[in-house]
């Protein structure tokens, strides 16, 4: 009786045996090589000799390329974890990810509001158009080993089996897939607050891109970026960027290079204490969120009345309006905003209270109404914001022009999409003339 791979035996000889003879003759100095390379030319058989040319693999393609711009607009002094978010979307592009494993694995480490999980919403909003694309699992629900049925559903035979929908399915992750982009953004907040059962769940995900869930479906990963962020070790960042001098002084904030790697060496190394180490090894990256400065929470500043802006504008089509800050308008709120401690959710609780709240008065009062040109200046002596109306009755696409690039074109979209005015109905027996 024949072999089974005799067949494939036969076949791969043959193959061999043709390359051979094809293959031209090695040379003296290289008999054990079977496709010898001339010195004189780079042409291969059937090709064409070019002159060699070193070639750059720091350039980066153009769909990559919108989502580092994209990042950049709405994440400041990140400029590492930018980095590897768009380094991984270029494997994934080109399809260079290994198989059989989410696209990236990366935790995320550093003080509070520094912009964790702001950047994985970006990158959401930047690829697929919306930041609620982001499945969000906080961890502090997990800090029981029980909770994990929340994620992957509770087992047959359990009480309340079929009513309890799983979190982490494969309809959930590919809800938010379009035609150009099949990626989930799964984000685990806060990872240190979870139990031990959670990290060990996270195990097969993070290794093999699978997980297993209650009713035994599988769901599977391989297009999806896990990101896990922590707080871990946040207290050794502050102190190496601000360290105490005693007498409640401290010095100025440092980000030279010394201090930027003991930063990054404080964080890794907190990580490592926390975590088992088949955990940390599965890991693709580990990055260190800088704590940030106040030429960085500037640059947050006109981030985030932009997106003020964004909402006065989604509000109502009837009320829009635009306003504008002076600089000594954006200097008392950096003022009042900055904190280092706590980073950007400081300044972003300053704009609420002093200018989205009297703002808000304005419109419900009536002294506000739609096609104002409003500018906003600081009143030194009421210690507070000063609202003076510059223009009134400018058309909605007027006021689109009047502001920067991003939010512009963010309201042209809103604009265009707003739906038709309905026609009231008629009257029976009434007709139209």
């Amino acid at each position: 009786m024949r072999r089974a791979g005799a067949g494939k035996e036969t076949e791969l000889g043959d193959a061999m045996r043709v390359l051979d003879a094809a293959a031209p003759v090695a040379p003296a100095l290289g008999e054990g090589r079977r496709f010898p390379f001339s010195r004189k030319t780079n042409a291969r058989a059937g090709g064409r000799p070019v002159t060699p040319e070193v070639l750059d693999p720091r350039r980066t393609g153009s769909e990559a390329l919108e989502l580092e711009e994209g990042l950049r607009a709405l994440v400041v002094g990140q400029e590492e974890a930018i980095r590897q978010i768009v380094d991984v979307y270029q494997m994934y592009l080109t399809g260079l990810c290994p198989p059989q494993r989410p696209v990236a694995n990366l935790l995320f480490l550093g003080p509070t509001g520094t912009g964790k999980t702001r950047i994985v919403e970006a990158a959401a909003e930047t690829l697929v158009g919306t930041s609620r694309a982001v499945i969000k699992v906080d961890c502090a629900e997990f800090q029981h080993s029980h909770e994990i049925a929340k994620l992957i559903g509770s087992p047959p035979g359990y009480l309340g089996h079929r009513e309890t929908h799983p979190l982490l399915s494969q309809e959930v992750l590919n809800q938010y897939h379009t035609d150009r982009v099949k990626l989930s953004f799964v984000l685990f907040d806060e990872i240190e607050k979870a139990s031990d059962a959670l990290w060990n769940l996270l195990l097969g995900i993070l290794d093999k891109a699978t997980l297993t869930l209650g009713d035994n479906r599988k769901v599977d990963f391989s297009r999806a970026m896990i990101f896990m962020t922590s707080n871990l070790g946040a207290a050794e960042m502050q102190s190496l960027v601000s360290p105490r001098l005693g007498c409640g002084s401290s010095a100025p904030p440092a980000h030279d290079e010394r201090t930027e790697g003991r930063i990054r060496r404080s964080g890794i190394e907190a990580a490592r204490k926390k975590f088992t180490p088949e955990f940390m090894n599965r890991l693709d990256k580990v990055v260190v969120f800088r704590p940030l400065g106040e030429g960085e929470l500037r640059r947050i500043l006109d981030i985030e009345l932009g997106f003020v802006q964004q909402r006065v504008l989604a509000a109502s089509a009837e009320r829009a309006f635009v306003f504008r800050l002076t600089e000594e308008a954006k200097d008392a709120l950096l003022a009042d905003g900055v904190d280092l401690r706590y980073g950007a959710r400081h300044l972003k609780r300053s704009i609420e209270r002093m200018l989205v709240q009297p703002m808000s008065n304005l419109i419900a009062t009536g002294q506000v109404r739609g096609g104002d040109v409003l500018r906003v200046d600081w009143d030194a002596e009421q210690s507070c914001l000063q609202f003076v109306r510059e223009e009134e009755g400018v058309p909605v696409q007027a006021l689109a022009e009047m502001l920067e690039p991003r939010v512009r074109s963010w309201a042209r979209a809103a604009v265009a999409a707003q739906p038709a005015p309905q026609k009231a109905p008629l009257a029976r027996g009434s007709r139209r003339i």
